[in-house]
């Protein structure tokens, strides 16, 4: 019993991560209509980052969050205001083209400048941990859980009281509807982008707290944020957060009964499971 509690908790601690990681993909997906195939991109980059203003800077990584967030928010802006914005409304094999072709690029100068070795970010309280009640809790695994957590509560209350967060929302539900209230969808976009981007940056960070970072993890983040998406619906940040909280137990629970080589295929099984079960009747937009 004590075994099943403890891989219940750490499936729920990197469930937690996996929905921050979600939360950028699926805002762009909602808003944009974009599958962004970068995005697992944009979260190793983000990795990187903190990395090197935590090894180089000296900067404590969750104090690093913030800087990186920023960085990645104006680096994701300006991509879609001058690249992306050109295609947002075209078919959608155009925009999984050339977001997939972005992801190549990303990390092919990503092994250039940051070599293929594995790093990870090794503050001074990384194997520090609490005992509650015979349940190992890491206190970098837990920080990262409550980073994730206020972050979406956080995006929801941009999205939901803030004027820019309405307009994004109406954007999203009613594009002519949004232009007639003066919303301008260009500047809406890139703000929605840059959004993504920045969440995409603390989960990179807070991933590379807890993990490796190299620069090919991005390829299975995708996967997994596009699972994650599909199962919390696109426009709704809590949900999705639910939906990493799903994954992750997922994960913990295959390792646990089955065999930690197959906790990759789960989420692929999942992304099956709900396409069969008509996700449009059940996820609503998603």
């Amino acid at each position: 019993m004590q075994l099943f509690a403890q891989i219940l908790v750490n499936g729920i601690l990197l469930g937690g991560l996996y929905g921050l990681m979600a939360l950028g993909m699926g805002l762009v997906w909602g808003v944009l209509n974009i599958v962004n195939l970068a995005h697992g991109a944009l979260i190793m980059l983000g990795g990187y980052a903190v990395y090197y203003l935590y090894t180089k800077g000296g900067i404590d990584p969750f104090a690093a969050l913030p800087i990186a967030m920023v960085l990645l928010f104006l680096f994701g802006y300006l991509l879609q205001r001058f690249l992306l914005n050109l295609i947002v409304r075209s078919a959608q094999l155009n925009t999984l083209l050339i977001t997939f072709g972005l992801d190549v690029v990303f990390v092919y100068l990503a092994q250039l400048l940051f070599s293929a070795d594995f790093r990870t970010i090794n503050p001074p309280y990384a194997g520090s941990n609490i005992d509650v009640g015979g349940v190992t809790i890491p206190y970098a695994q837990l920080a990262a859980f409550l980073v994730a957590i206020f972050l979406a509560a956080i995006l929801f209350l941009f999205l939901d009281r803030t004027r820019t967060g309405r307009a994004i929302r109406a954007t999203a539900q009613n594009l002519t509807a949004a232009r007639l209230y003066g919303v301008n969808p260009r500047r809406i976009y890139a703000l929605t982008f840059g959004t993504g981007a920045a969440l995409a940056g603390a989960a990179g960070g807070l991933y590379g707290v807890v993990s490796q970072i190299t620069p090919y993890i991005g390829v299975t983040l995708t996967a997994k944020s596009f699972v994650i998406a599909i199962l919390g619906g696109l426009d709704k940040p809590i949900g999705v957060i639910l939906g990493g909280l799903l994954l992750g137990i997922a994960e913990a629970m295959t390792a646990l009964y089955l065999d930690p080589t197959f906790t990759d295929i789960i989420s692929f099984g999942l992304l099956v499971l709900v396409l069969v079960a008509k996700p449009a009747q059940i996820l609503g937009r998603a």
